[in-house]
């Protein structure tokens, strides 16, 4: 379902992955510059062709692993995890290692924190870093943490656990209705669909056919701007 990643599938967090890309001068290693910062005269490299590729992420993963373990900067931290995942940069794919990398930005703070909260709710929820045993209150917790730094997919992850209810997390079709309608504000297309259908149906809320219509036409629009939106590879993000 929308949201969730399987981190198995590297065709599927290809665009996780390419979005985290950065071009790591020698400088930032060196300096142990976390964000790879240059004057704004210095525009960053065009990214690396195939021959290269493979070498440049190597030389990434090296410097996110010392500034994440070493010196404990956030964002190296979420990107080393991301590479963590699915053995990016001659890493070899390791989810408890990821969810750990990921735990440390999100605790730490910072402008990717929140999108480390919703990793580490996705890898509790889906239960492979504990023995294949679901965590839904520590995926609860991180997907809320996400939800209140305004991050869309884990206020829709947050909605599905109370429409569903899961071990220590009762279903509650209130909390579902709140986190479906904060998900549908913040561009979630299938978090609009879950809040119209629950106006239609009148779960978690009294039935209203026109919050109901209202919802359905904002859960059509975003699909649409979805399906027009121009597919581009952003390097550097």
């Amino acid at each position: 379902m929308a949201g969730f990643i399987n981190f198995e599938d590297e065709e599927e967090v290809r665009s996780y992955l390419e979005n985290l890309h950065v071009e790591y001068s020698y400088q930032c290693f060196k300096e142990k510059d976390p964000d790879g910062k240059r004057p704004h005269r210095d525009p960053l490299p065009a990214a690396p062709g195939p021959a290269g590729a493979s070498k440049d992420f190597a030389r990434a993963a090296r410097v996110l692993r010392d500034n994440c373990e070493a010196h404990g900067h956030s964002e190296s931290c979420y990107k080393l995890g991301a590479y963590q995942a699915i053995g990016k940069g001659g890493l070899n794919p390791d989810l408890k290692a990821a969810y750990n990398s990921f735990m440390k930005s999100c605790e730490k703070g910072g402008k990717k924190s929140v999108n480390a909260c919703h990793s580490v709710g996705l890898l509790a929820h889906d239960g492979r870093v504990n023995d294949d045993k679901p965590d839904p209150v520590v995926a609860r917790d991180y997907y809320t943490k996400a939800c209140d730094g305004n991050f869309a997919p884990s206020c829709f992850n947050l909605s599905i656990i109370y429409l569903q209810g899961a071990p220590g997390v009762p279903k509650d079709m209130n909390h579902a209705l709140k986190y479906s309608l904060k998900g549908c504000e913040l561009g979630h297309m299938w978090a609009c669909a879950n809040a119209s259908r629950m106006y239609k149906l009148g779960d978690g809320t009294e039935k209203n056919d026109a919050k109901a219509e209202d919802l359905k036409n904002r859960a059509k629009q975003l699909h649409k701007e979805q399906k027009e939106a121009p597919s581009s590879l952003t390097f550097g993000v």
